[in-house]
């Protein structure tokens, strides 16, 4: 179980089956630690370590506050895992400086370019599937690894075009990264979704193809869809019901106390319905563990 003894000194239940968060966003940071439904209900938060490293005032307060009451994950936007620009040896201090100041387990950022040689994007853009690639990746998230001195793990993403060149799926890309990295996977369910529907494969094919044993982490979201059919992962709406039974499909090949993170960062409801939201999450959780439990001889 991730959650730690320090967590468990706090109160925060220590054996979780499924633990469901949230991420932290400054629209409803001061309620979710305040509003006694938020912790009963919020099992840990997810926040992205840029907006907090080397700050003070304000945000350094909110995160105090907040992992008085959660525990912490963190989700990078800039970590550039698939090695395009040089290695950032000032970034990474800093973070491994926040990961254990926070005491945070592991960290997780996206397998996507999100720097150039010269530029960070503040994008995920799509990267090419090759051998090439494959090498740089395994290089860069070992070397990262090394310096963190924590599991790192990489979110499938969504995207909206194929890189030329690419001579494999993502789903095996994937599998032959953390084969050969040591890495783990951050499983973007609404990802797998949005992609399979964009490019015309199945979503269950992806999910049979990814190595499941390897989640750390799973994210839930919502899409949008344009009116030309495109779906856009904006994360601004609540999730759609075949990305829900694709997690439910899921579900059953994921390690018990695998952290599931609603994601919410555009059309930002009231925090009941996000609530809500959680709550349906764990409503499918219980459901699958009382379904799994061995059935007793009543004999």
């Amino acid at each position: 179980m991730w959650i730690d003894s320090a967590d468990m000194d706090q109160g925060i239940e220590s054996q979780l089956d499924f633990p469901v968060g949230l991420g932290l966003r400054f629209s409803f940071a001061r309620e979710l630690i305040e509003n006694d439904e938020a912790v009963k209900t919020i099992d840990f938060l997810e926040i992205a370590p840029e907006n907090y490293i080397g700050t003070g005032g304000f945000r350094h307060r909110i995160l105090s506050q907040a992992r008085n009451v959660y525990p912490l994950l963190t989700h990078g936007l800039m970590g550039d895992l698939i090695g395009l620009a040089p290695f950032d040896e000032g970034y990474f201090s800093q973070l491994k400086e926040f990961i254990h100041e926070w005491n945070i387990p592991w960290f997780s950022d996206h397998l996507c370019v999100t720097r150039t040689p010269s530029n960070v994007l503040h994008e995920l853009l799509p990267m090419r599937f090759d051998g090439e690639s494959l090498k740089r990746c395994v290089e860069r998230i070992q070397r990262v690894q090394d310096i963190l001195g924590v599991p790192v793990a990489v979110e499938n993403v969504s995207a909206y075009m194929r890189v030329e060149g690419s001579i494999m799926d993502e789903a095996h890309f994937i599998s032959e990264l953390i084969a050969q990295s040591g890495c783990q996977l951050l499983l973007d369910i609404n990802n797998v979704y949005v992609n399979a529907k964009n490019f015309g494969h199945r979503a269950h094919d992806t999910i049979d193809a990814l190595p499941l044993r390897n989640v750390i982490q799973v994210h839930l979201a919502g899409h949008e869809v344009e009116d030309d059919g495109l779906r856009l992962d904006t994360h601004g709406t609540p999730i759609h019901q075949n990305v829900f039974e694709l997690f439910q499909y899921a579900l059953p090949r994921l390690v018990h106390g695998t952290p599931i993170l609603l994601e919410r960062d555009k059309a930002i409801p009231p925090l009941s319905e996000l609530l809500l939201e959680i709550d349906t999450i764990r409503a499918s959780v219980s459901a699958f563990m009382r379904d799994s439990l061995p059935t007793k001889n009543s004999s």
